[in-house]
C-alpha cells in the first residue's frame, strides 16, 4: 500500500488530525509505528466505541500500525467505575476484549494491553511524576473534564493522578499516534506539550467524532448552531443511559425500537443521531446507502456518498421514518457477528448486567 493510500485510510472519518505531516513522516520512516486508543472499563460497547472507534482501530492496523487497545483498569479504578471494584473492572475489561474481537478488532497488528501491566514496571511511576512536575496544577485541572467532571468540589485527590498517567501511558508504550474521541483532546494535547518539555518524542493525535445519543442534542440547542465540544460530550452516546445508545449485542428488534424512537428532525443533520450513523458508520463501511420506499413515495433511492444524502435530506426529499428503517436494517446487519457471538456466550453479558 502506498504512503498516500495509507494516509487516506488513517485519516478517514477523522474529526481532527494533529498533524498529518507528522503522521506521514512516521509511516515513511518507521517499519512498525504504534497507535493506541484507551478505554475505561464499564458497561457494554455501543456504536460509538464498538464501531466508530473499532473501525478506526482496524483502519490503523490495515495501514501498518501496531494498534494497541488499551484496557485502562487503573484509570477506571481512579474514576470510580463499577464502584471502584478492581475485580469487577477486570471482568469488564475481559468483556471489552471479547466484544471488540466479536466485531473484528483482532489480528497480528492488534494488541490488547492492560494499564495494570504498565504500573508494575519499575520506571512507570517515575514517568508519571516527571509529567506532573512539568505541568502546573491549573493545567492538570483543565484536563479533568475528560473524566466527566467540570468542577473541583467533590474530587478525590486520586483524580489528579489521572491526566499524568494518561500522558505517561503514551510515553511508556512509545506511542506514535494517540487516538480517541474528541473528548480525549485535552489529554492528548497535554501529552504533546509535555513531550517538548521532557525532550521525549511527541505523539501525533487523531480524534474521531462523538456520536450523538439517540435523544439528540436537546430542544434547547439552536438547530442552526454548531454545538461546542462540551455540548457534544454531554449529548454523546452513553452506556450509562441505555435508551440513548445501541449496544453491539442488541437484537434487531431492539435496534429497530430504539432507532424508531430516536430524534431525527426533518431537514436537519446537525446533532441528528440518525444522519450521524449514516455519515460516520455506514459510509465508513460501505460505498452506498439504499433507502427502500413504496413507489407512491418515490420508490427506492440510493446514494453513493454522504454529501448527496445530506443534500437530499436537508431539502426535505427524504422522510425521517424511511431513513430510520434503512439505518436500522444496515446497523442490524453490521452487528450480526457480535450478536451471534453473545447469543452463544450470554453468560458474559449476564455477568456485566449484575454490576
Amino acid at each position: 500500500m502506498s504512503i498516500e493510500d495509507r494516509m487516506k485510510l488513517i485519516t478517514k472519518n477523522a474529526e481532527e488530525v494533529i498533524l498529518e505531516e507528522e503522521i506521514q513522516k512516521t509511516i515513511s520512516e518507521k517499519e512498525k509505528p504504534r497507535a493506541y486508543i484507551g478505554f475505561e472499563l464499564s458497561g457494554f460497547l455501543h456504536l460509538g466505541t464498538g464501531l466508530v472507534c473499532g473501525n478506526k482501530l482496524k483502519d490503523l492496523a490495515k495501514a501498518g500500525f501496531e494498534t494497541v487497545v488499551f484496557l485502562a483498569d487503573w484509570h477506571s479504578w481512579i474514576n470510580n467505575k463499577l464502584g471502584a471494584d478492581l475485580d469487577k473492572i477486570k471482568i469488564a475489561g475481559e468483556y471489552f476484549q471479547k466484544a471488540f474481537k466479536s466485531i473484528g478488532v483482532k489480528g497480528p497488528n492488534i494488541k490488547y494491553i492492560w494499564a495494570s501491566e504498565l504500573v508494575e514496571r519499575s520506571d512507570y511511576w517515575a514517568k508519571v511524576v516527571r509529567v506532573a512536575k512539568a505541568n502546573s496544577l491549573a493545567r492538570i485541572l483543565r484536563t479533568m473534564p475528560i473524566m466527566g467532571r467540570k468542577t473541583e468540589g467533590d474530587m478525590e485527590s486520586a483524580f489528579l493522578y489521572y491526566p499524568a498517567m494518561q500522558v505517561a501511558d503514551i510515553y511508556d508504550m512509545e506511542i506514535d499516534l494517540a487516538v480517541g474521541g474528541m473528548d480525549q483532546r485535552k489529554a492528548h494535547m497535554l501529552a504533546r506539550d509535555t513531550a517538548e518539555k521532557l525532550g521525549v518524542p511527541k505523539p501525533s493525535c487523531l480524534h474521531t467524532p462523538l456520536l450523538t445519543g439517540l435523544e439528540g442534542l436537546g430542544k434547547k440547542m439552536d438547530a442552526e448552531a454548531v454545538p461546542d465540544l462540551s455540548a457534544q460530550i454531554d449529548a454523546k452516546m452513553s452506556k450509562s443511559k441505555p435508551e440513548t445508545c445501541i449496544f453491539i449485542h442488541d437484537s434487531e428488534e431492539d435496534i429497530f425500537r430504539k432507532i424508531k424512537k430516536a430524534q431525527c428532525p426533518p431537514k436537519q443533520v446537525m446533532g441528528n443521531p440518525i444522519t450521524e450513523m449514516i455519515q460516520f458508520i455506514l459510509f465508513d463501511m460501505f460505498s452506498s446507502f439504499k433507502i427502500e420506499r413504496d413507489n407512491k413515495f418515490g420508490g427506492d433511492i440510493s446514494f453513493d456518498n454522504y454529501s448527496s444524502f445530506e443534500e437530499s435530506y436537508i431539502k426535505g426529499d427524504l422522510h425521517p421514518m424511511d431513513v430510520k428503517v434503512a439505518v436500522s436494517k444496515s446497523i442490524g446487519e453490521i452487528l450480526k457477528p457480535s450478536r451471534n457471538y453473545f447469543e452463544k456466550h450470554i453468560d458474559v453479558l449476564d455477568e456485566i448486567k449484575t454490576f
